[in-house]
């Protein structure tokens, strides 16, 4: 039986699979299913470490992964953190109310805190699992850190009222998204993430103008270092797919709203696709025979070169049976 990465990276790379890779995101749900908190899985390698690992022994997952919120270049970048137990980081916006570029610092992903942190859970996850599951690393994209770091509403009217900031507010971003990349790709992650769920709420032509280029430079320097992209935006991006066809990633999430069908026909077969469910309708709130059928039905609407996750991350308070169905090996058509 090949192990869970060679399942990944085969069907990645056009190969015959046994089974579906099952790829979900675990945050706060893997640091209670350890007995941890949220703050804890956030703030601590090793807690994100063990809980990762507890959930792939017992869920047959096929990657394991650093995400835990939005906020570690932010750091890097000057914002202040604060954990609670039970929910994401809390972060400022440096640039909230001072917009000059010129005051923000350049976060050096090995010595800025939470940058570092992440690197040393890359770094663990390859001395755990190096070769025998996949290990995704996680960066922001150029739009949601810039949203981290201006405020969503303000990067919002920026993009309208004053596209040229935007865009140089972006530019930075990008540079320390690709360092980031580079520094988790050198440590061990064959998949970096990229984050940009505020693109959701842009429209095309503003997604097309300004974003998906900095996307673009993002995606060609990951594949550049050797590693593959999985992109992961938030929300409705039916009006985008078309843009995002064109950046090249080897991994797209859909949200539960989006149609795999319709995302199939506008990204073309290369791409893989993930996703799809309902985190809440689907997988917390449904039972495990529903969850089973659900992802047969999203696999059938994306066909062969598909994922299992849901839409976004596992929620909390989802039951372990019914994180369990979405993890069922269905074999490969």
């Amino acid at each position: 039986m090949p192990t869970g990465f060679e399942r990944y990276t085969g069907l990645l790379e056009g190969a015959p699979c046994d089974f579906t890779p099952r790829i979900p995101i675990l945050m706060q749900w893997a640091a209670e299913y350890i007995g941890s908190n949220y703050g804890a899985f956030a703030s601590d390698h090793r807690v994100l470490v063990e809980a990762n690992l507890a959930c792939a022994r017992r869920f047959g997952m096929d990657q394991v992964s650093t995400i835990s919120d939005p906020y570690r270049e932010a750091e890097g970048f000057g914002a202040r953190i604060t954990f609670v137990p039970d929910g994401v980081p809390r972060a400022t916006a440096p640039l909230a109310d001072a917009r000059d570029l010129s005051n923000l610092p350049e976060p050096d992903p090995f010595t800025s805190g939470r940058m570092r942190d992440r690197l040393e859970a890359v770094r663990a996850f390859r001395e755990a699992v190096g070769g025998r599951l996949s290990i995704l690393g996680w960066v922001e994209g150029p739009a949601a850190e810039a949203a981290d770091l201006r405020s969503p509403v303000n990067f919002l009217y920026d993009v309208l009222d004053d596209p040229e900031y935007a865009a140089d507010l972006m530019d930075r971003c990008t540079e320390t998204a690709i360092a980031f990349a580079r520094a988790q790709i050198g440590l061990g992650a064959d998949t970096i993430g990229i984050g940009d769920a505020i693109a959701s709420q842009v429209s095309p032509r503003i997604y097309r103008s300004l974003i998906l280029p900095r996307e673009k430079r993002l995606v060609d320097a990951v594949h550049e270092a050797g590693a593959y992209v999985r992109l992961h935006i938030c929300g409705n991006i039916t009006h985008l797919l078309d843009g995002i066809a064109a950046l090249g990633v080897d991994i797209l999430d859909l949200d539960h709203m989006v149609d795999p069908a319709e995302a199939r026909s506008k990204v073309g077969e290369r791409v893989v696709l993930a996703g799809n469910l309902d985190p809440v309708g689907h997988v917390r709130d449904g039972r495990p025979e529903s969850i089973r059928a659900a992802v047969l039905t999203c696999r059938e609407a994306a066909g062969a070169r598909y994922m299992a996750a849901a839409g976004c991350e596992i929620p909390a308070g989802t039951a372990p049976e019914n994180l369990a169905a979405l993890c069922y090996p269905i074999p490969c058509p």
